[in-house]
């Protein structure tokens, strides 16, 4: 049986995480769920890995959310462990220590987007569209929608964008800030590829640590926030990387850097 969630190594440093239901619009099944933590779980723990690339496969969806049809035939409780099992599911994702870049190559609704959302940066095709449509099925967001897209694009906005059930173009994500970048559906992979490359080139364990000290610093104050900044920085202070650094930058060379 094929995987609902296929892993490759694309270039030295860069992994690709495709949702693999194109039949279903990557629609996020149990087992489709499953399979992406199993996969997480290997993506977490793999150093050679220092950037992740997530998409959709085919050219249509990203990811339509959560499987409505399936949930169709479940009782009560069996909704509530779902729903917990996508909530779980993208804050793993949020929580991988490596960069992840969102490939919108398609449609990005409800849990789609939430996916989308924990992921660090988000570049999408001129054809994706996208949207927290939960409301207009008399849910609400339940995957981290309510809290990550306020702090990305700001609590009017995304008040609207929540309770008017609104699918936007990719042009309109961009103007709000929702995505980082639009590019023609053919360059997708490409574009998002050189950003990986750009990331990956970069010290791995300072990347890890930048993105503890931005996850962890914004939600709260300042004061609390520097000190988080500190305590990550201190992390890098005796790391070989580091030392490689200093020598590269005297040296007038590119730093080769080993995660150490």
């Amino acid at each position: 049986m094929t995987t609902l969630v296929q892993f490759n190594e694309i270039e030295k440093g860069i992994g690709l995480i495709t949702l693999n239901r194109p039949e279903a619009a990557n629609a996020m099944s149990i087992q489709l769920l499953t399979d992406l933590n199993e996969c997480l779980d290997e993506v977490a723990k793999n150093r050679e890995i220092r950037v992740v690339l997530i998409t959709g496969s085919g050219d249509k969806a990203f990811c339509a959310g959560a499987d409505l049809k399936e949930r169709k035939n479940m009782n009560e409780q069996q909704v509530r462990e779902t729903v917990r099992l996508i909530g779980s599911t993208v804050n793993r994702v949020e929580a991988l220590p490596q960069p992840v870049i969102a490939v919108l190559n398609g449609v990005a609704f409800g849990g789609g987007l939430e996916l989308a959302l924990a992921c660090d940066l988000r570049i999408a095709s001129s054809e994706a569209k996208m949207g927290l449509t939960e409301v207009s099925l008399g849910i609400i967001p339940g995957a981290g929608g309510t809290q990550r897209l306020p702090r990305l694009i700001g609590l009017g906005k995304a008040k609207e964008l929540i309770y008017t059930a609104r699918r936007i173009t990719a042009s309109e994500a961009l103007e709000i800030n929702l995505i980082n970048e639009v590019v023609e559906k053919e360059d997708l992979l490409k574009r998002a590829t050189e950003l990986a490359r750009e990331i990956a080139k970069n010290a791995p364990l300072s990347l890890i640590q930048a993105k503890i000290a931005i996850n962890k610093g914004i939600e709260v104050d300042l004061t609390t926030g520097l000190k988080i900044e500190e305590l990550a920085y201190n992390e890098l202070l005796y790391t070989e990387d580091r030392m490689e650094g200093l020598v590269a930058f005297q040296e007038k060379r590119q730093p080769q850097y080993v995660g150490r």
